[in-house]
């Protein structure tokens, strides 16, 4: 049934709120060195003004993996990051109160890849074998660790986990033969395959609805700054909302807030076809309900609590961590305090530049 022109008129209203008097600057972690039309949630929210409006301005940081997004919030360098849960569970025994408050990718985004036509089928197969990771403080490394003792070997002495870097770095490597596999993630995968090197990944069903990336901050972060929270978490979650209903709009708009990310070298088409299937790859693991959530950043606990007896099996982190003291769901309500069909159907109608 289509929408009436009020309520079209009413979504484009909501896309054009104005500032605040105010607006705080806020550093977030972003957990790789090349900032992706993965990040096009984060250029929209910037771009219809919706964190101005809540009074933030929101500053991507790049960093080398979900390692260093982890440290940096837990020593208080920069309040927000997005990492994967990996690295989180590892440092919360040390003392640091790291905690979810927005689950971004709901469902697994990392496990091995190779060459499409590579000989190895299966992580047994990955024995004495050299896999790619793009840094030694990603999650790809943890999670590469965690597969290879799953399958009964020993990570330490029956595979190399080696440095592979990023998109065509890593496309390269890979077809020298440098390395045997990757360990990496979703987007980079993509950006692999925009190099020229098609993949097959394996297939790792006991760990797809295992949490990937979400929100972090300190316990008295959530606290202090939580007005700057919900703001981050809100935006962050229309912005998907957008992006999924309108990818083409969402990755010209991100080319626009972060021209950084518009390859050189290409024409138009093909920038645009490449960002939109590195949108694709993410856009999977936004969904929600495959999960089992009920609302945009929902931490499932149970999903948490499935995934920590798993790395706590696999030898990643040493001992059992509760759940209720890794996430933190009661900014949920403020953040989906919104009209996400109103916003979707404005980015249907989308017509900017």
């Amino acid at each position: 049934m289509k929408r009436s022109i009020l309520a079209v008129a009413s979504a484009w209203a909501l896309l054009g709120g104005h500032a605040q008097a105010q607006v705080e600057t806020i550093k977030v972690g972003w957990c790789a060195r090349t900032v992706s039309s993965a990040a096009t949630p984060f250029a929209i929210a910037t771009k219809m003004g919706w964190f101005e409006k809540a009074g933030v301005k929101v500053e991507l940081v790049p960093l080398p993996g979900s390692g260093d997004c982890t440290k940096l919030v837990a020593t208080g360098e920069i309040p927000f990051s997005l990492p994967s849960a990996e690295p989180v569970l590892v440092i919360r025994p040390q003392g640091a109160d790291v905690k979810f408050f927005y689950t971004a990718y709901q469902n697994n985004i990392y496990g091995f890849a190779v060459a499409a036509d590579s000989p190895l089928k299966s992580v047994a197969d990955l024995k004495g074998k050299k896999i790619g990771v793009i840094g030694m403080g990603s999650a790809g490394a943890i999670v590469a660790r965690a597969l290879v003792a799953d399958a009964g070997m020993d990570p330490t002495k029956d595979v190399s986990i080696v440095v592979a870097g990023e998109g065509g770095q890593t496309a390269a490597l890979l077809s020298a033969s440098q390395v045997d596999a990757l360990s990496q993630f979703d987007t980079q995968y993509a950006l692999v395959e925009n190099a020229g090197v098609k993949l097959r990944m394996f297939e790792h069903p006991d760990i797809a609805k295992f949490p990937s990336n979400g929100f972090v901050a300190l316990g008295e972060t959530l606290k202090t700054k939580r007005a700057q929270a919900v703001a981050l978490g809100k935006g962050y979650a229309m912005g998907t909302v957008f992006a999924m209903a309108n990818p083409e709009a969402g990755v010209r708009i991100l080319w626009d807030v972060y021209p950084q990310t518009r390859a050189t070298g290409k024409d138009e088409a093909t920038a645009l076809r490449d960002d939109m299937a590195t949108l694709s790859a993410r856009a999977k693991s936004w969904v929600y309900e495959k999960a089992g959530a009920k609302r945009w950043g929902e931490n499932v606990t149970e999903n948490y609590a499935t995934y920590t007896a798993w790395l706590l099996k696999n030898g990643v982190i040493k001992q059992s961590i509760p759940v209720a003291d890794m996430v933190d769901n009661t900014l949920l309500d403020e953040i989906n305090a919104f009209d996400g069909a109103a916003i979707a159907a404005a980015a249907k109608a989308y017509k900017g530049k």
